[in-house]
């Protein structure tokens, strides 16, 4: 995300340049679901991590050595910002 919390249009690609670039969005990897940029690994693998209640330490450790602090950050900014422009119609009951 840009400073105005926006995505990037980068080609068929978005990336959020406000994190350093560390979510990408490319309809090449995961059927266009977003991932750390230079990985194939996806934001919900990371969240699922999370979730269980890891550390990000345990997660870099123990699942993804190559990853840094910033990219769990990352998903987790991602995701916030996801639910954040979400638009939730609720249905009426008859």
């Amino acid at each position: 995300m840009d400073a105005t919390n926006n995505f990037v249009l980068d080609g068929s690609e978005r990336t959020i340049t406000g994190m350093k670039e560390r979510i990408s969005v490319s309809p090449q990897v995961h059927f266009g679901k977003p991932f750390v940029a230079g990985t194939r690994i996806s934001v919900r693998s990371l969240l699922e991590l999370v979730r269980e209640g890891l550390s990000f330490s345990q997660i870099i450790q123990d699942y993804y050595p190559d990853l840094e602090t910033e990219d769990i950050r990352a998903c987790i900014h991602y995701a916030i910002n996801v639910v954040a422009v979400e638009d939730i119609r609720l249905a009426t009951m008859p």
